[in-house]
């Protein structure tokens, strides 16, 4: 019995921990892509040194070969003119930078070979790292949309059902209200044809006017020059 009761806990644990990251795995995906957006980016970092330090190699390279050739330049230059002490020193010389710019050689093609390598695993996780990161902007949007369907609180938060449903009862009482305006004014027989025969001229004028109101203000306006004696 006591097993089974650690193999339920167990089991729980593992459900909880399921469900947890369920809920949690937009927020998940998102630092897990600042993380190996930070490595690769260390990475590139790493790439640059690396290949700026190859660059540095080559210019010693070419010092180094350049220093062997004028030495061996000037140490003909002494044997022709009979100071072998001289030439034998220059060849000294000459078979150290000789053995440096071997060993440099040497270096540098060890290094070019690994170069590549880490280039083409940088290649690889900048074109994956492109990729997460717009499956992610994807995921986002279908998370978005899943909520819209799923609300894990209904009591709570409307749905879209609902909201669809308040604007059809609005739109319901919008219609029942213009239907009851229209049927007021058929109450009133001729009232519509009354207000298009004075907008014609015809009868009498039952509202007040533009021009009626400019003569009383221009009546108005005279008497006012004009007051009696």
């Amino acid at each position: 019995m006591l097993r089974l009761f650690r193999t339920l806990a167990r089991g729980a644990a593992a459900r909880a921990e399921e469900d947890l990251f369920d809920r949690n795995a937009l927020l998940i995906l998102d630092q897990q892509i600042r993380e190996t957006r930070a490595a690769l980016e260390r990475s590139r970092q790493a790439l640059a040194a690396s290949v700026a330090g190859d660059k540095a190699e080559a210019r010693r390279l070419a010092e180094v070969e350049a220093r062997a050739a004028d030495l061996e330049a000037r140490a003909v230059a002494a044997l022709q003119a009979g100071r072998d002490d001289l030439a034998g020193e220059a060849a000294e010389a000459i078979a150290e930078l000789e053995a440096e710019r071997d060993a440099i050689r040497s270096a540098r093609t060890r290094f070019a070979t690994e170069v590549a390598r880490i280039r083409a695993v940088v290649t690889d996780a900048t074109r994956r790292q492109a990729e997460l990161e717009r499956g992610r902007r994807i995921a986002a949007a279908a998370e978005t949309a899943r909520r819209l369907r799923v609300s894990p609180a209904p009591q709570e938060r409307a749905t879209l059902k609902e909201a669809e449903a308040t604007l059809a009862r609005l739109r319901t009482l919008q219609a029942e209200a213009d239907d009851t305006e229209a049927a007021l004014r058929e109450a009133e027989p001729g009232a519509d044809i009354a207000e298009r025969m004075e907008r014609e001229g015809f009868g009498a004028t039952t509202r007040p006017t533009a021009s009626a109101v400019l003569d009383r203000l221009r009546h108005r306006a005279g008497a006012d020059r004009h007051p009696a004696a």
